[in-house]
């Protein structure tokens, strides 16, 4: 991969199209546009100090295991071993939650188009097809994977300008500004201004993740030391500006907000889309979100088979011998992309019976990554001047900036595990918090029995002598 290859895997990771998209009637109902705008300004520029505090890391260790390999020559095994389970149980479930909404989005057009009711089975039937697609793409080989991703990125970046400019070209009647950027709406449940301002900032929180993509694929990646990190800033802030557009453009096109967060489709931007540029016009957008959301899901895949491989080639997982097995045709390690694909649909099946169980799976997917960010990025800080940068730093700022990253991680991550309607049943229950504490519970678990016996960690040095004595 080449620079523009590297940023792309993040930037179609991060994907506005597809957590802007899928979280947007969520944001109309807890705290409605200022929140959703708000929060997405702040977020935004949060987690872009935490992708410049994570690239100051990456530049120093660029390799296929991101934030576990820097964790652990930072601050030792443990601390290598706890980030790499939350690292992978996020990344599979990130997978998890973007093919499944793009199944959810292909169920609401083909509702669209043939009238077709997206049961659960069907939505499942799906989800399995577009995984088996993203596992048969990502064996062909790297350069397959980097031609997809840098066409990705420019479907992104065209699409988001397509849905933005048909919204606000469109003849109809558009609200104002004074609503897009001043009003407040609840349906939460809960009476608290604050609290719902608090919640209502999970539509960036979990938006802006996945950008450590770029590291995962650093070692097949030219100037890894100064590409993956540019990757990762760079994917970070174009994603920020292209979504706050998209964002206004939807919410100044609303024409009938109960109507939208409550839309027949199940996806309130596909409402907004028919009452603005009617039924084809909707479907040609919605088609354009769900190719966006494939090429992420695509990206997410070649990211996770990454992580995979390295922690197995460091005997992390249970048959590490088989993940870390790379193909002589692609240099693919085809066993690790087929695990990557096969965990997420093994996890998504309680959606056939409750939605809240299948949320409590996805739910890792933030609440396991955004701490694997923030962890190499506090043990570098804690190592002091004893800490030596790769050529991409951010030099004396560093430290303030490294400060500020880690204390955004810790706060988000509360907020993520915070209950999100009222009154609190097994349906709204949010079990974010669960899933991190049975990721930690696993983790530890996993080092007791295999971790402090078997783990060691292998650089691609160390790889690559392993590969020529065989």
């Amino acid at each position: 991969m080449g620079r523009f290859g590297n940023f792309a895997i993040s930037f179609a990771v991060i994907c506005v199209l597809a957590g802007g998209m899928s979280l947007f009637g969520y944001g109309l109902g807890h705290g409605g546009p200022v929140v959703m705008l708000g929060s997405w300004a702040l977020i935004g520029l949060l987690t872009l100090l935490m992708g410049m505090s994570l690239a100051d890391v990456v530049s120093a260790y660029p390799t296929s295991g991101g934030p576990y390999f820097m964790a652990e020559k930072l601050g030792g095994p443990r601390w290598g071993w706890t980030t790499g389970w939350l690292n992978l149980l996020g990344l599979l479930g990130a997978i998890a939650g973007i093919d499944y909404g793009a199944a959810v989005f292909t169920g609401a057009f083909a509702q669209m188009q043939w009238g077709i009711n997206p049961t659960p089975g069907l939505t499942i039937l799906i989800f399995a097809c577009i995984l088996a697609v993203h596992g048969l793409v990502n064996v062909r080989g790297v350069r397959v994977v980097n031609a997809l991703n840098s066409i990705g990125a420019w479907w992104m970046i065209g699409g988001v300008a397509a849905i933005v400019l048909a919204l606000l070209l469109a003849p109809v009647q558009h609200r104002s500004p004074e609503f897009v950027f001043t009003h407040f709406a609840n349906t939460s449940g809960f009476d608290s201004v604050l609290y719902v301002c608090l919640i209502g900032a999970l539509l960036p929180g979990y938006t802006f993740c996945g950008y450590d993509a770029s590291s995962h694929v650093a070692e097949e990646t030219t100037d890894a030391q100064n590409s993956a990190p540019r990757g990762i800033v760079r994917s970070i802030w174009v994603s920020w500006v292209a979504g706050f557009f998209l964002l206004v453009a939807l919410l100044m096109s609303i024409q009938d907000y109960q109507g939208t967060l409550n839309s027949a489709t199940g996806v309130a931007p596909a409402q907004i889309f028919l009452d603005v540029l009617g039924v084809f016009g909707a479907k040609v957008l919605l088609l354009v979100v769900i190719v966006a959301m494939l090429f992420c899901g695509n990206a997410e895949v070649a990211a996770a088979s990454r992580m995979i491989w390295a922690f197995s080639r460091s005997r992390a997982l249970p048959w590490s011998h088989l993940w870390q097995k790379v193909s002589g045709t692609t240099q693919t390690p085809v066993a690790a992309v087929w695990l990557a694909v096969g965990a997420p649909l093994v996890l998504a099946l309680p959606a056939l019976y409750s939605p809240a169980a299948y949320g409590a799976i996805t739910a890792i997917n933030a609440v396991g990554m955004i701490p694997s960010y923030g962890i190499p990025v506090y043990l570098a800080l804690r190592k002091g001047t004893a800490y030596t940068p790769g050529p991409w730093t951010l030099g004396r700022w560093r430290r303030p900036v490294g400060w500020i990253a880690v204390l955004y991680v810790l706060a988000i991550t509360v907020v993520f595990c915070l209950p999100q309607s009222s009154p609190i049943t097994a349906d709204t229950f949010n079990y974010a918090g669960v899933s991190l504490a049975v990721a930690l519970l696993l983790a530890w678990l996993t080092w007791v029995t295999k971790g402090r016996r078997d783990y060691q960690l292998t650089t691609p040095s160390d790889q690559a002598l392993v590969e020529g004595l065989v």
